[in-house]
């Protein structure tokens, strides 16, 4: 599209809300037309369809001419696509009433003959969308035959055999119930369709293709075709492509209210929040101006809308217009505006206007609970605990049910800033009892969820304990959340806590839940412990399954107990288990020899379990730990790996061979991979970054880096490098990729924090003589980063002037700590009274010595070990460097005499 595009898009907006109004009236007028008339203009749009009139045809033919060739760089997917693509019986032009997506630009060529103004868009319209990738339409190269065929093609089966079909059939169930529900309706499966279609074709073909199949597109699914499309606009930083987008969902916008749709907040809400975001101002009542036409319950709804614009675009002014109009409106939708208006008010953070309009609102006329939710989390967040009790009390004297009222205390409660969890619990309690509001089932659920949250294991459990001391059951996905926050915390001695109070109250645990109490046995190596949750589950009537023994299997293997591990293979047998492909994937990448590998992988095959991913996985590393690597690449060779898996599995080998010292080998299969234009997986990114640390290539590190910008492992590989540049004190380097820290961490000040810190520690675990590095990084995260150093990173400063023995920087990072607001504590006086020490200035030392209170006995200890660790070391030093001197002089005085001897000999 050329640079002007976006304003013809505007444009042509215009035209075609000028156009659809034409429509309405030419519509209205054609109704009054007599019946002959009627079947005479039917008969010519029959005749429309084959045989064009002759000005038609010119003007068709003068189209046609006007077209450019095709261009080298349109993409040949595309014009096939577009080639062979038909419109579908549904979108032809034989129904006015009913236009589809297809017929929205020429359906006005088709209606009158003075309706030029049709004609004219249709003409803009194309010059717009397709001067980019203009293609010879000519009805002779189509191939009817072939419409369907290239658009159902699914490249990721190509190379899959019938043997492996039913071990893939397998897989894909198995890591489907692990990531997804799925409601096995078939409404849900056609949206999904719908949108995976949309994705990978775009909304236009995605519409032809379904209509072809003969599906009628339905509401859900142009909201799904509208929401892609402006997720695309949103995903392009090119202004044309953004553009092009918006325009094609703006297509379906007027095709779905061509068709009779209520244009609903589901529609026009993404429209509306798009324009929002991007405070086109114009665009937004160019819309409204819709909306507002179509659907006039919509008005308040819209006014929240606006009030988001004017707030993103920093029009004060409207702002003040619109809390003015929602104080002083009359009107009987009074109150349903002033909620919208206070819900637009909450989420931008609107504190003053916010009050105004809470002032006069009246709480129990909203329409929405969740519109309640909202004011509520605000008012916690403002510390308005007063409007809070108001209004709960208010609220209490209504119908709306002691559920909500439990759901808005705890909304309230959660959203008090800097609150403990302990006292967010202690608050929730407290404001139930004052209103004499019993909890129900689901506010104790969210709550036991927001412990989870912060891995507060204890308070969780408290949480149940109360729940249940009060008669109230909890579900047991809700001691799943517990046993899960168990993991990432490390309390798993918690898990027999949990397993007895799910024995106490009478809950049937599932297989799901035996599983995470088997897992954290195993990684505290309760291995009996686990065994006995398996013959638990066998005595409640259930089939352990393959996977609780393939747990305590890889926990043996981890503990490289490979005895224990051979007897999980009894255990399974002795249950009737039999193993799977994630067994034999075990085994094998754990085999201490090759002939082990071998024995498993014929095992395997004679048992009837096809190779998947895990075991060639398991392959490749076994291989190249036994130093093998010609066969690790071999393995990813082979025909049976389905063609989705194979980029994965050549990423384990190039991790394989990069943590085996395979270097050279490792970015050679990289560079295939990057020329085929495939990805690397993170994980193995990661691994080369790592290595090519050890080899001293950090401007390599730096590119490797680069393709992780959008990946979970980022932040774990900048920080390796971040490492490894304090450690070779590459300050140039170091800085910048601290700098990149910061504005990926720009809005958790805690985990930036935590991060600056490791920084100094690695610093300072470096032991280094020089202090000139750290100061240079202190200079430079104050000055260029814009970070003010923590107490924890000047204290570990002031650690390396301890072994640097320099009381010069010492006294500089001393007075940082004016600097930065940081009052001295003690543990800040013992490490500048060590580091004075150190650097022998016993003067200096004594002062600070003098500041320190000594109460504590761990204190005492300390400074004890000090003055014995740095006062004799010094005392030693002198003695060592007075025999030294004596030894000089003797060994000077001994050559003297030795000389005058010589001499006196001549003499004689």
């Amino acid at each position: 599209m050329p640079p002007s595009t976006a304003r013809n898009l505007v444009s042509l907006f215009r035209s075609a809300a000028r156009l659809t109004s034409q429509r309405s009236v030419t519509s209205a007028a054609k109704k009054k037309r007599s019946s002959s008339a009627a079947a005479a203009a039917a008969a010519a749009v029959s005749k429309k369809k084959d045989f064009p009139p002759s000005s038609a045809d010119a003007d068709l033919k003068k189209y046609v001419s006007s077209i450019k060739p095709p261009s080298a760089a349109v993409n040949k997917n595309a014009k096939h696509l577009l080639k062979t693509f038909k419109a579908p019986p549904s979108s032809t032009i034989s129904n006015p009433h009913k236009p589809s997506l297809h017929a929205i630009c020429t359906d006005g060529v088709d209606s009158d003959d003075d309706d030029n103004s049709a004609e004219q868009m249709l003409t803009h319209a194309s010059s717009i969308l397709y001067d980019e990738m203009d293609l010879p339409w000519d009805d002779e190269e189509r191939g009817d035959n072939k419409v369907i065929g290239s658009v159902l093609d699914m490249p990721w089966l190509e190379k899959m055999t019938n043997n492996s079909i039913a071990e893939w059939r397998k897989e894909f169930s198995r890591d489907r119930k692990q990531k997804w529900v799925f409601k096995s309706t078939q409404t849900n499966r056609f949206g999904r369709m719908v949108n995976v279609c949309a994705d990978k074709l775009g909304p236009d073909a995605a519409v032809e293709v379904f209509g072809k199949l003969g599906q009628e597109t339905g509401l859900k699914e142009y909201n799904s075709l509208i929401s892609i499309c402006i997720k695309k606009a949103r995903g392009t930083t090119d202004e044309d492509v953004s553009t092009e987008q918006i325009y094609r969902a703006y297509q379906i916008f007027i095709s779905l209210r061509e068709k009779g749709f209520k244009i609903e907040e589901e529609t026009y809400g993404q429209f509306l929040m798009y324009l929002i975001d991007f405070g086109m101002v114009e665009e937004f009542f160019f819309f409204h101006e819709i909306i507002k036409a179509d659907n006039s319950d919509s008005l308040p709804r819209l006014a929240y809308y606006e009030m988001l614009l004017w707030i993103r675009v920093n029009n004060e002014v409207k702002i003040q217009e619109l809390c003015r109009s929602a104080v002083a409106d009359d009107a009987e939708d009074k109150s349903h505006f002033q909620e919208c208006i206070l819900m637009a008010l909450c989420e931008s953070g609107r504190k003053e206007e916010f009050m105004i309009v809470l002032r006069t609102l009246d709480i129990t006329k909203f329409t929405s609970v969740a519109s309640l939710e909202g004011v509520f989390r605000y008012l916690g967040k403002l510390l308005l605990e007063p409007f809070a009790e108001r209004y709960l009390l208010a609220l209490k004297k209504t119908d709306i049910g002691a559920d909500n009222i439990s759901n808005f205390i705890y909304e309230y409660a959660i959203s008090i800033p800097n609150l403990a969890v302990e006292d967010v619990i202690l608050k929730f309690q407290t404001l139930h009892s004052k209103f004499e509001v019993l909890p129900t089932s689901a506010q104790y659920e969210k709550l036991v969820s927001y412990c989870c949250e912060f891995l507060k294991v204890h308070d969780a459990l408290n949480v149940v304990d109360e729940a249940f001391k009060f008669g109230i059951t909890l579900s047991l996905e809700t001691f799943h959340l517990i046993l899960d926050a168990c993991d990432q915390s490390y309390e798993f001695n918690l898990v027999n806590q949990i397993n007895s109070r799910i024995t106490h109250h009478n809950l049937e645990p599932k297989v799901e839940t035996f599983r995470k109490m088997i897992i954290l046995h195993v990684k505290m190596k309760d291995f009996e412990g686990a065994y006995e949750l398996i013959n638990d589950l066998q005595k409640k009537g259930l089939k352990p399954s393959t996977s609780l023994f393939n747990i305590i299997l890889s926990g043996y293997f981890r503990e490289k107990n490979k005895y224990r591990a051979m007897d999980v293979l009894k255990q399974m047998e002795d249950a009737d288990v039999k193993p799977d492909s994630v067994t034999y994937s075990y085994l094998i990448a754990n085999s201490h020899c090759e002939k082990d590998m071998i024995k498993f992988y014929e095992d395997m095959g004679e048992s009837g379990v096809a190779p998947t991913k895990q075991v060639f996985m398991a392959l490749i590393n076994a291989y190249a730990s036994l130093g093998q690597f010609e066969k690790a690449k071999k393995v990813v060779l082979d025909e049976r790996i389905p063609v989705k898996n194979l980029n994965e599995i050549k990423s384990v080998l190039v991790a394989a061979l990069a943590s085996n010292g395979q270097l050279s080998g490792a970015l050679k299969i990289y560079e295939e991979i990057k020329k085929a234009e495939c990805g690397l997986d993170p994980k193995a990114i990661r691994c080369l970054i790592e290595h090519f640390q050890s080899e001293g290539e950090i401007d390599r590190s730096l590119q490797l880096l680069e393709e992780l910008s959008d990946s979970r492992y980022w932040t774990d590989a900048c920080f390796r490098i971040i490492s490894h540049c304090v450690r070779h004190e590459n300050l140039r380097s170091a800085v910048d990729l601290l700098k990149q820290l910061k504005d990926k961490f720009n809005h958790a000040e805690i985990a930036l924090e935590v991060l600056f810190d490791e920084v100094f520690c690695i610093f300072a675990e470096k032991e280094s003589t020089d202090m000139q590095f750290g100061l240079d990084l202190l200079q430079a995260v104050k000055e260029e980063i814009g970070v003010r150093p923590s107490r924890k990173s000047l204290d570990f400063l002031l650690s390396a002037c301890v072994y640097a023995k320099d009381a010069k920087t010492a006294i500089v990072i001393w007075e940082e700590y004016e600097t930065a607001g940081l009052p001295y504590n003690v543990l800040s006086f013992v490490r500048m009274y060590q580091a004075l020490l150190a650097a022998g200035d016993r003067k200096s030392a004594a002062k600070i010595l003098n500041k320190i209170r000594q109460d504590d006995p761990h204190v005492r200890c300390v400074i004890k070990a000090s003055e014995e660790t740095f006062i004799r070391s010094a005392s030693l030093e002198k003695k060592q460097k007075k025999k030294k001197k004596k030894k000089k002089k003797k060994k000077a005085f001994e050559s003297t005499v030795g000389q005058l001897d010589v001499l006196e000999a001549k003499t004689k």
